[in-house]
Parts: structure tokens; sequence; C-alpha cells
């Protein structure tokens, strides 16, 4: 059983935030904590506007969302790790090596699906992200939901 879950990205601004807003919102109602982190935070700063208003638009919000740096800490404090792409894992392992076996893409489901960065794109870049990452919190929720 997880009890906490953290997802990573580069920036923190965009697909980690996104992913940690939709997870929260299927698992509400479950004891699962879920958190995210930059592997290059931008460390203090808020969900990227654009990433906001696609979250707003399905009812979600991180309004209170600051960017935090990953931390050797956090990998090992969380019970399960998700990556938007390969190389973050690779990163993730290169700070906690003891961290491998609870590390995995976000879209481990839909065939190992890695989330592309929106980030300075066009407002379909964030919604193409959106869908992704949906379908991927969707594609998680019978093995978090235990």
């Amino acid at each position: 059983m997880f009890k906490s879950i953290l997802i990573v990205c580069v920036g923190n601004i965009c697909r980690s935030p996104t992913a940690e807003a939709l997870l929260k919102h299927k698992l509400d109602g479950y004891d699962i904590k879920v958190t995210s982190a930059g592997l290059g935070a931008l460390v203090g700063k808020g969900v990227d506007a654009t990433a906001a208003a696609v979250m707003a638009e399905h009812d979600i919000s991180l309004h209170d969302h600051q960017a935090r740096q990953l931390t050797r800490q956090m990998v090992l404090d969380a019970d399960l790790i998700l990556t938007m792409e390969t190389r973050h894992i690779k990163a993730i392992c290169e700070l906690t090596p003891e961290a491998r076996g609870k590390t995995f893409l976000f879209g481990r489901w839909l065939n190992g699906c890695e989330t592309p960065d929106p980030y300075r794109q066009q407002r379909d870049a964030f919604v193409h992200v959106y869908q992704i990452l949906d379908k991927a919190a969707n594609a998680w929720l019978p093995y978090l939901k235990r």
C-alpha cells in the first residue's frame, strides 16, 4: 500500500504539478499523500499560467503550489516516485540509487509513455500533456486504490 507518492519533472511548474493535482483529485478520500518536485525546479514559482488554465477547465486547481527542488530526503520518504521521462528515472537513481525499485514513469501503464514538456509552448501542447496525464493517472488508480 502506498502512503506517499512523489511526482517528478524538471521545473515543477507544468507536468508534475498537473499530475499531482490529478492524482490528488482522483484519490480524494484515500489516505495517500501526493506531492511533486523538480530536478531543476524553478523554486518558489507557481504553476505555469497555461497549465493552470487547462487544469481549471477541468475543475482542478493547485493555486497554492510552489515549485520545489527534488532532494535525496524527498526520494527516501516517498513510497512511489513517478516521473515524466525515462531520463528523470536515471537522474533520481543517480541521486538515490536505492530508489530504483520504486521509481517509474507516470505513463508506465500506457505502454511506457513519456510525457513531453510543454513549457514555453502553445496551449495545444498543454492540452495534449493534460490528456496524457489524465489517462496515465486513471491507469495508476487500480494499483493505488487498495
